[in-house]
């Protein structure tokens, strides 16, 4: 009988060969596909909520990551809907050339109360909510429930829409945070009209049960004195902050971030509120 000694080196292609065609070899390959697929961004599903579609231009929204499924039934009171509407806002800003921050997102929801907190920062690289504030609005919007908005000059009223952020400053009101509106007849004149995000004393848990709601201001998203530096400064750079209100109206007109997108349908019932300008 013929007999052949394999070298090693032989042997080591043997083995290889054998290694690459056995079917735990094809298992354990496996887990690296999914590990990719799971690192890779995910789209907001566009039947989530099924009152708002994902832009149909916009297949992927810049923001929108894996950790973005932490807040899928809502982040510390944010409600699912807004947050679905704040992201594709700013899908469809960036999908026009707005450039802006992916790692941090807020969301201000005014068909809350004044008493409640209704300002929420999220991590969206880490599915985390950072913070989650009281907020005051103008006081031309209303008493603890803002129902009056508006873009005018001295109306003294919340703006809404989405928003960039800017650089600081120390005002009147100290450490303060420029705000930049991007839709058009809706929250252009912002930085016209001074609204900037800032600290103010008449917004505090105590100021809430004493008068039955916050402090207000002359149309700017004031903070707490102790919180407003600290989300002033996670902000700040070209974030962005989408103020919300329970109607579709004023968020039909944000011509600017939905330029890109599909005319959306009524946000949903809430709060009746009107917009001026």
């Amino acid at each position: 009988m013929f007999q052949r000694t394999l070298t090693p080196a032989a042997l080591l292609v043997l083995l290889f060969s054998f290694v690459a065609a056995s079917p735990r070899a094809q298992v354990t390959a496996a887990p690296e596909a999914v590990a990719a697929a799971v690192a890779a961004p995910m789209a907001v599903p566009a039947t989530a909520p099924a009152a708002l579609p994902a832009p149909a231009s916009v297949a992927t929204p810049a923001v929108a990551t894996p950790a973005t499924l932490a807040f899928a039934k809502g982040a510390d009171g944010l409600s699912p809907k807004v947050l679905a509407m704040a992201l594709d806002a700013v899908a469809c800003a960036k999908a026009r050339g707005v450039s802006g921050r992916n790692d941090v997102l807020t969301v201000i929801d005014y068909s809350l109360p004044s008493t409640q907190p209704r300002l929420w920062v999220l991590d969206l690289a880490k599915g985390e909510v950072l913070f989650h504030e009281l907020v005051a609005h103008g006081r031309g919007s209303g008493d603890n429930y803002a129902t009056r908005f508006s873009n005018d000059m001295n109306s003294h009223q919340t703006s809404l829409g989405l928003f960039l952020t800017g650089g600081t400053y120390q005002g009147g009101n100290g450490y303060s945070l420029k705000l930049k509106g991007l839709d058009k007849g809706v929250n252009d004149f912002a930085e016209e009209r001074a609204i900037v995000m800032h600290g103010a004393w008449y917004v505090s848990a105590e100021q809430a049960r004493s008068q039955g709601r916050l402090g207000r201001s002359w149309g700017c998203p004031a903070l707490s004195e102790a919180s407003a530096p600290k989300v002033i400064t996670a902000i700040k750079g070209g974030s962005f902050v989408f103020s919300y209100a329970g109607t579709g109206d004023w968020y039909q007109k944000a011509s600017s971030s939905l330029k890109a997108c599909p005319a959306a349908p009524n946000a949903g019932a809430g709060t009746t509120v009107s917009v001026a300008g």
